[in-house]
């Protein structure tokens, strides 16, 4: 089971200040408490410091409690962070329409610490547990990047992005070379390591605007944006290079690279990523440890 932890963070908003210190008095030895006394600065708090659970007050000045609800589950930021309305409401038409728009539960006042307390310990639990089932599902177990999953479920909001604002947007394709002739030499163990390791220093050398994955078996796809295929080359030749230095577990390992950047003919991601991996089956046939772009034309390497 997965205890709560100390760190956990729950986000009270309520007009009513004296409300809002009961509460807190409530919570606050094994939580970490956030306060807000309007639907509002609850809104811009929940994007700011992405809360593991909202304790919420429907009647607000300005924007209600429910439609505070509605825009935190229209967020892509916010949606998946669990509701408690914390109302005086208690007609059972107002508790159906909280739980209708998205809240998890609903609590009447006056505020009762052991059933408040009870409530947000048991949704507290069950978010870490979606958020360790979810880190599990989107994130390769040996390496800690994300996954092929994750990056195939974020890529098209990626793009969507990229063209709304009409910013460069490269993928780079990451191969390491002759890697079954490392497992049958050195062994799976060993060859294991090395990917651990390839994939560390692959997810430390890139921005926090970059999306690194381990895309399957020896092969690493970086999602870079705002980036041209002139700065993603730059930064490949680079990674080749420093590789090329690592030696992880004592063994001399190289990559080879293939990029691509969004055009206005890519009707989709595939299309991205064929033209990227085309570039990579070049650089692989030009003799490995070399970067292509998606034109049919080498590269200067570095070193």
């Amino acid at each position: 089971m997965i205890s709560n932890s100390p760190l956990s963070t729950v986000l009270i908003v309520d007009d009513s200040p004296s409300n809002i210190r009961v509460m807190a008095a409530v919570l606050q030895e094994r939580y970490r408490v956030k306060t807000a006394t309007s639907g509002q600065q609850c809104i811009e708090m929940a994007i700011r410091h992405k809360p593991d659970l909202i304790l919420l007050d429907i009647e607000m000045p300005g924007i209600s409690g429910y439609d505070v609800c509605r825009e935190l589950k229209r967020l892509s930021e916010t949606q998946d962070v669990p509701i408690i309305f914390v109302t005086g409401r208690d007609n059972i038409e107002d508790e159906e329409m909280g739980l209708r728009i998205g809240a998890v539960d609903y609590i009447t006042k006056p505020i009762r610490p052991v059933i408040l307390s009870a409530r947000v310990d048991t949704h507290i639990t069950l978010k870490r547990q979606q958020d360790h089932l979810l880190k599990l599902a989107m994130h390769d177990q040996l390496t800690g990047l994300y996954n092929r999953h994750y990056m195939l479920e974020t890529v098209d909001r990626k793009i969507a992005r990229a063209r709304r604002h009409s910013t460069p947007l490269s993928v780079m394709i990451i191969d390491l070379d002759h890697f079954k002739k490392i497992n049958d030499t050195h062994g799976h163990i060993v060859g294991d390591q090395i990917l651990e390791h390839v994939g560390g220093f692959l997810n430390h050398q890139c921005r926090i605007e970059d999306t690194v994955t381990r895309f399957g078996g020896e092969e690493f796809l970086i999602l870079m944006e705002p980036c041209s295929l002139n700065q993603a080359h730059y930064k490949a030749e680079v990674i080749r290079h420093q590789v090329s230095e690592l030696h992880p577990s004592g063994i001399p390992v190289t990559v080879s690279i293939g990029i691509a950047e969004l055009t206005d003919t890519d009707s989709d991601f595939s299309a991205l990523l064929k033209r990227a991996d085309d570039a990579l089956y070049r650089a692989k046939d030009a003799g490995r440890n070399c970067t292509m772009l998606d034109e049919i034309r080498p590269l200067t390497q570095l070193g």
